[in-house]
């Protein structure tokens, strides 16, 4: 059994799941202290303007706070902004009626806290791209890990170009919109676009 550690990202990118593939669990880091501007609270859609960034507001606005005790903002409007964002985006791809009744579900959970709100989304996701990769939780911060368990935390970083690192292989499928393919953006992109075939499209692009 091989295990990752990694932080919750919202509404992950393929890259992510690239990561995750090789493994039977993955840790999410909950004792980090939280990183703002980061996927931890961001993600990126393809829309007719191209991508977009979707951001959750959070309390967390200043000191050094835990993941596990990030809060999310209480008001339903960037709920109901994001969702807008999504059914815009997708509700022509192939796929869209599929996946978003469940996914609509989780997004208006009245979820308190970020981290319980991307281990929910990250459940979903898997679930959907039929990968059995179990999730558990960190029970405490360390800031080494024994061999044998892979530390990614950090390293899906959205200040940097994801051909910068080694993990994800950009392989084309049919978007949305337009001919210029968008690479890397959040895994439902490839859900509502290719549906059952999004298992073998990570399987595909990702890197060992």
């Amino acid at each position: 059994m091989s295990t990752i550690v990694i932080e919750p990202h919202y509404l992950p990118c393929v890259e992510y799941f690239c990561a995750l593939l090789p493994h039977h669990q993955v840790d999410l880091e909950k004792y980090e202290h939280y990183v703002r501007q980061s996927y931890r609270s961001r993600c990126h859609i393809n829309t007719s303007q191209g991508r977009l960034m979707l951001v959750v507001p959070t309390t967390a606005k200043h000191g050094k706070v835990p993941m596990g005790a990030v809060q999310l903002d209480a008001s339903p409007r960037w709920r109901n902004n994001h969702w807008r964002s999504i059914r815009s985006a997708y509700e022509n791809a192939p796929f869209f009626e599929y996946y978003s009744d469940a996914l609509h579900a989780i997004m208006f959970q009245q979820h308190r806290f970020l981290f319980d709100f991307n281990k929910s989304l990250l459940s979903f996701c898997l679930r959907s791209l039929n990968l059995e990769i179990a999730i558990a939780e960190t029970v405490s911060y360390q800031q080494n890990y024994p061999p044998g368990v892979i530390d990614h935390r950090n390293v899906i970083s959205n200040k940097t170009n994801h051909a910068a690192r080694t993990r994800h292989r950009t392989e084309h499928y049919q978007q949305v919109f337009g001919s210029n393919f968008v690479a890397n953006l959040s895994v439902v992109d490839v859900l509502f676009c290719t549906g059952p075939n999004a298992n073998r499209y990570i399987k595909t692009s990702a890197q060992e």
